[in-house]
């Protein structure tokens, strides 16, 4: 067998080679079918550690293993410039987080705005982002 070149035909491949179906390997892992067909899918590049840790033991191999085919794209660091970061501290704000997207892994922005008090006892707003998937995030 040909060593897989991305994340989804890795998975794919491993799951096949141990005679699991994507519900057999949903059952084994716990994650949902969905969840599995989007990783197979090459939807998912990136995984949270503890659904790496629930594939590698459904999967039987390290979860090094899994990470290696892990990638953030390629040239996504160029785009997060300090206006950039400006525009979806904007956003936030403004109240238009619904498109917001992760400009690493595009997936989507968990937004909040935290209020503070400043030193004259102000109320200020500061807007706060995670990625859902990966390690994004604006404080």
């Amino acid at each position: 067998m040909a060593e897989a070149e991305s994340l989804a035909e890795f998975i794919r491949s491993k799951r096949e080679k141990i005679g699991l179906s994507v519900i057999g390997l949903s059952k084994k892992t716990s994650l949902t079918i969905e969840q599995i067909e989007d990783i197979e899918a090459g939807k998912d590049l990136f995984l949270p550690a503890t659904i790496r840790q629930k594939l590698a033991k459904g999967l039987k191999v390290n979860p090094a293993e899994i990470k290696e085919y892990e990638r953030v794209l390629i040239g996504s660091y160029d785009k997060i410039t300090p206006d950039y970061i400006n525009g979806i501290k904007k956003a936030i704000l403004s109240g238009d987080t619904e498109n917001l997207r992760c400009p690493i892994c595009s997936s989507k922005l968990n937004t909040k705005i935290v209020r503070l008090l400043d030193l004259e006892n102000n109320i200020a707003l500061h807007p706060k982002a995670q990625c859902s998937k990966c390690s994004f995030q604006i404080k």
